[in-house]
């Protein structure tokens, strides 16, 4: 089977009025998460190091960095909005594969908006695409691609950006063919930089790099036409396994993005259900950490193998550790972006209760169910099973969480006008008659002002 040119086919044939409206709206939500997270993130010291980084090397300043007053080229714009949206790990997860879909191909998608006029519409429909894309692929390869080391998101990520990006191109079948080759020439990212600034910079690369390989496919720059599922391609050189009928089954009849979830929590996804489960014992029963003897879980494996830091030196780093997580949920009854800096990991009373927590592997436990068992010094246990977190399908963040999550991550950085009328070009995309309306509207206005003197 022509796997390759099946996808590449699906994309360029696609109509926005085939799209069922049900789709259309969780794109809509996925892509106000994105917004939010991008400017939560944009003024941290990752953003400003790969800034510095980039900025001597730069081309024409054609576009805005959400929450900045920077500007920079087009393929720029891509990288560091893509690292921005995933810094905090609050974006949006694929469960299937735990893919955080958004962040490669809204990334590619806004700056390019900058550089080729769309519409709402427009932007929307390539969105839905390239999740289709990335997420497809990922299904192929899941787990065994993800076991062996590849940061999925990343890896698949750049496929997805490639698509999204060659449909505003308006490529033919055999240029996106060429620009899902290139992009997976490139696809890279490894599990080994969690914790580290690395991991938000793969799906800001996986953008810059979609978006590259899209434009070079406009320029008729060849590629093999068989990137998936040749021998030496993509599928059987980066995993063990791999199903292409994941690929290319019901293509336009079922949706990937439809089974997107948003994080409630800003750490790994499958650290959600110790937390929602530590967080809803300490509301019931009024917990202070001074109360607490120890605290036992029952996780998933990939929990313990994911965030099993038990002691974490940096925010970033505690986002992968289990035991921080569990300890600010009792302690501060949350788990956002304050409770991951580099202060709360030093916090002596963080690390104390941090101390105090353990967790067991049962393979039997899904990855969004925890058994959590906390027991006081007075000998007293609480017992509780968290069945599907919070955040999780069965549980869904509503579209007001998701707004109070935005103005969260928002409020240091747009004023409180300022995100209203961010929120609304979010909700209401399908209205733009320019997409990149939505860019200009995340930049701060003092700070426009600014770079404008």
């Amino acid at each position: 089977m022509e796997v390759t040119r099946t996808l590449a086919r699906f994309v360029v044939e696609s109509e926005f009025s085939q799209i069922p409206d049900s789709v259309k709206r969780e794109a809509v939500r996925s892509l106000l998460n994105w917004v939010g997270c991008a400017v939560g993130g944009s003024r941290h010291t990752t953003i400003d190091r790969a800034l510095a980084a980039v900025r001597p090397f730069q081309g024409q300043e054609q576009a805005v960095l959400l929450g900045r007053s920077e500007r920079t080229d087009v393929l720029n714009a891509a990288l560091l909005n893509g690292i921005a949206s995933h810094v905090f790990d609050f974006d949006d997860t694929h469960l299937k594969t735990i893919i955080h879909p958004a962040g490669p191909i809204a990334a590619a998608l806004t700056a390019l908006a900058h550089h080729v006029k769309m519409t709402g519409p427009e932007l929307l429909h390539a969105f839905i695409l390239g999740v289709e894309v990335e997420c497809r692929i990922g299904n192929a390869v899941y787990p065994a691609h993800y076991d062996i080391g590849w940061h999925i998101t990343g890896t698949a990520g750049v496929f997805g950006a490639a698509a999204a990006v060659g449909k505003i191109l308006k490529l033919n079948e055999q240029q996106m063919i060429w620009a899902l080759g290139t992009a997976g020439t490139q696809s890279s990212g490894f599990r080994e930089m969690f914790g580290t600034m690395c991991k938000p910079f793969h799906p800001g690369r996986a953008a810059q790099n979609g978006l590259l390989s899209a434009f070079l496919a406009q320029q008729n720059f060849t590629s093999s036409d068989r990137v998936l599922e040749a021998p030496r391609g993509f599928a059987h050189v980066m995993s063990t396994e791999r199903n292409f009928s994941e690929i290319t089954d019901n293509l336009g009849k079922t949706y990937e993005i439809a089974l997107n979830t948003y994080k409630p929590f800003a750490c790994g996804i499958v650290i959600h259900p110790s937390i929602d489960g530590c967080a809803q014992i300490r509301n019931k029963y009024k917990l202070k950490a001074e109360d607490i003897e120890r605290i036992d879980l029952k996780v998933a494996p990939l929990v313990l193998e994911l965030t099993g830091k038990r002691t974490p030196r940096t925010g970033l780093e505690s986002k992968f550790s289990v035991f921080h997580s569990c300890a600010v949920a009792i302690i501060y009854g949350a788990a956002g972006e304050a409770e991951y800096s580099d202060e709360c990991v030093a916090d002596p009373k963080v690390i104390a209760l941090r101390d105090r927590v353990d967790a067991v592997a049962d393979k039997s436990i899904r990855d969004d169910e925890v058994h959590v068992q906390v027991t006081l010094k007075n000998g007293t246990k609480h017992d509780l099973h968290v069945e599907h977190a919070v955040g999780s399908l069965e549980h869904p963040m509503s579209n007001e969480a998701l707004e109070a999550k935005f103005r969260a991550m928002a409020q240091e950085i747009l004023t409180p006008a300022e995100t209203d009328r961010l929120i609304g070009i979010c909700w209401n995309i399908l209205d733009q008659t320019d997409a990149a309306a939505l860019n200009r509207a995340a930049v701060p206005k003092s700070l426009a002002v600014e770079a404008a003197d």
